[in-house]
Formats: structure tokens, sequence, C-alpha cells
């Protein structure tokens, strides 16, 4: 072999394994992918059943019940007439109330339009909202600008 043809099969080696790896990172990241739903948005185009999906917007007010053991559910709303009954069991976050913005992470089972959600994230003090519920509360003019110095905005309820 010359050294032309070395240099060659250096440079393909090197190239199919960059690719590779591009691939597998790719795969990846599909395998990883939850699109960010409003109940509004569930209302207009359903999602297929077994689809992965995070369902953001703010805990009904009075939908919070307590059932057996760490079982919870409740409905998450856009402040509009759309809801969507969420069955979470696991450990709430402490922040967790109603009225207040929520992202949850989950699947719609099959034959049912209860969210079953696996993962329950709450806004950490008064002035946060998670910048997905707010872009679409803003979208829809449910958005209220907070007042003072260092608050951030607020959401309407």
């Amino acid at each position: 072999m010359t050294r032309k043809q070395k240099r060659l099969v250096v440079i393909a080696g090197g190239m199919s394994f960059i690719l590779a790896a591009v691939l597998l990172v790719m795969f990846a990241f599909s395998q990883s992918v939850a699109y960010f739903y409003m109940p509004g948005d569930l209302a207009k185009t359903p999602v297929a059943p077994e689809t992965r999906i995070r369902l953001g917007g703010l805990v009904g007010e009075g939908s919070v019940l307590r059932g057996a053991g760490s079982t919870v559910e409740f409905s998450v709303t856009d402040g509009s007439a759309n809801a969507v009954k969420v069955k979470y069991t696991g450990i709430l976050p402490d922040l967790f109330r109603e009225g207040q913005g929520v992202v949850t992470e989950g699947v719609f089972a099959a034959g049912s339009n209860v969210f079953t959600a696996d993962a329950v994230l709450a806004k950490h003090d008064e002035t946060y909202m998670p910048k997905e519920v707010a872009d679409k509360l803003k979208q829809q003019g449910l958005w209220q600008e907070g007042k003072g110095q260092g608050q951030e905005a607020k959401a309407t309820q």
C-alpha cells in the first residue's frame, strides 16, 4: 500500500466514524422528543394514544382529588373552557396547588381521555411561569404583565 492509499483509508475510516456518531445522536434525539400542548391545542388536534407529550397550563380550581396512596387526579386548563383530566401517581412538587402553572409529561392511554402523567413540574415562586406555558397564554391573550421592579409577568386566572 502506498502512502496515498493509507491516507485515503484513514480519511474514509474517520468519515465513517463521524457518520455513525451523527446517526446515533439523531436516533437518540428522535426517541426522546416530547411535544408541548395546552388543552386548547388538544381540542383542535387530538394526539394519538401512547404518544409522549408535555401538557401545560394552570391547575384547575377545585379539581385536585387525592386518591389511595400517592395517586392524584387534577385538571389542567388554559383559562378557557378547555380542560384535560390528569392522573399522576407519585410525589407532587411542594409548590403544586390549584390555580398555579404546571407542566406534566406523559401519555394518553388508549381509549381514554385521561392524561397519565409520569412527571409533574410546578412553578417555583409567585412570579415564575414555565416559558412554554407563558408563550401559549400570551398567544391566547390571557397574559397580564406584572407590576413592580424585578417582577416577571403573571398569568391571569
